[in-house]
């Protein structure tokens, strides 16, 4: 049976959830799933935008022959090679044989190393500003590439002012029943998943993301259909406004993530009592996360919202707490920019995280180190303590500022 939704007066979404999924791309932990959107039009000709993962053909094959009924399907606009979307365009080409494929020049070469089937006879090759006409709509393209593959574009359906955002504006987690943002109460319920998506998958790329919603930008757009996550149809200055400071690597708030690697728990107390002192010292937005229980998906989010972030890591093997390290790698490697660190070591004999944590973060842009970097040898004492109480200073005088 069939699972669809309807958007606009001729728009649907035949997509699916995936409740079973426990890690996206068999690295992100998603306890909500995810959901894999694609959007069938019925004009006089007929175009569905992207396919889904292939863990959902059977449900999504339903949902595209109900919306189609006895109808052929003209076109499919295919705006992200990735397989979680691609999946199933050889079983809608086998399904559909007529169907002529819409993409860009690098979705293609991508499609031939993904399938087999005949594709040349199939492929209508656009470039950026080409339209489509489908009767009473009219679809254009613009390329987004890096958004986040190098292929990726999006569609803007000219009439009913609908953009089909590929992975932008997306989101972690399935949807229940209400596909639209302003139905599933988005900014208690859905933000975070959605930085949190954002900040790994397509972080990097700010530059791109910059790009593409200045194209945007140039566009009356009502609806946001984008291949995970609900669509947006209201309020879209708040999704907008929230890609623009992810993109820009502004932060959304004032305030103070602490990320501690802890063997003994000596490195965890430092932390904690860091985090009461900011409190003491007015900071409100405070967040304390132990890196060997929290996936750095998660570390890397939460930097992306907050203005000043402090790392406190043991010294492991003479080198860095392993899960403190493999943070501060992917830290480095999502681009993050325009934030204040603070650092915290502990050693028994050699402290050097301190050192070792700075010259990872060095190569990122626009970051500057609040000072007193405080060690910690073995336990906390008077002296060590009195470092927290400086940096506390330091910190909450800088967010002040």
């Amino acid at each position: 049976m069939h699972s669809v939704k309807k958007i606009n007066e001729d728009l649907y979404w035949v997509g699916v959830n995936d409740r079973k999924i426990s890690l996206f791309e068999n690295v992100y932990p998603v306890e909500r799933g995810m959901s894999y959107n694609s959007y069938l039009l019925l004009d006089e000709k007929t175009a569905l935008f992207d396919t889904v993962d292939s863990v959902a053909s059977l449900q999504f094959l339903e949902n595209v022959e109900f919306v189609l009924g006895d109808r052929e399907l003209d076109y499919l606009i295919v705006n992200h090679m990735e397989p979680d979307h691609c999946a199933n365009i050889g079983a809608i080409v086998a399904k559909y044989p007529q169907v002529k494929i819409v993409g860009n020049i690098k979705t293609f070469v991508m499609m031939s190393q993904f399938f087999d089937f005949d594709i040349d006879s199939r492929k209508v090759v656009v470039k950026e500003g080409d339209t489509l006409n489908t009767g009473k709509h009219t679809l254009t393209f613009v390329m987004a590439p890096m958004v986040h593959w190098p292929e990726a574009m999006v569609t803007y359906d000219t009439v009913d002012k609908v953009l089909f955002s590929a992975d932008a504006f997306g989101s972690f987690g399935a949807m229940s029943g209400n596909i639209f943002a302003d139905e599933c109460d988005f900014e208690n319920k859905w933000i975070d998943d959605a930085r949190r998506y954002y900040t790994n998958i397509v972080g990097k790329y700010g530059v791109q993301v910059t790009n593409l919603l200045k194209k945007a930008s140039a566009l009356e757009i009502s609806k946001i259909c984008p291949l995970h996550g609900p669509v947006w149809r209201k309020n879209l200055g708040y999704i907008i406004d929230k890609y623009t400071k992810w993109a820009s690597y502004t932060p959304e708030e004032k305030g103070v993530l602490i990320v501690y690697g802890s063997v003994h728990g000596h490195t965890e107390n430092a932390a904690e009592i860091l985090a009461g002192l900011l409190g003491d010292r007015g900071v409100a937005d405070i967040e304390v996360l132990n890196a060997s229980t929290n996936h750095y998906s998660k570390i890397i989010s939460e930097s992306f919202k907050r203005s000043h972030i402090v790392f406190a890591c043991a010294t492991y093997n003479m080198s860095l707490f392993p899960p403190i390290q493999s943070a501060l790698h992917e830290l480095a490697e999502h681009n993050l920019q325009n934030r204040s660190f603070a650092f915290i070591e502990n050693g028994t004999w050699t402290p050097a995280s301190a050192k070792l944590m700075s010259e990872i973060l060095e190569k990122l842009k626009n970051n500057k180190i609040i000072e007193p970097k405080v060690t910690v040898k073995s336990a906390l004492n008077a002296d060590s303590y009195a470092a927290l109480e400086k940096l506390a200073d330091a910190i909450a005088d800088d967010i002040k500022a």
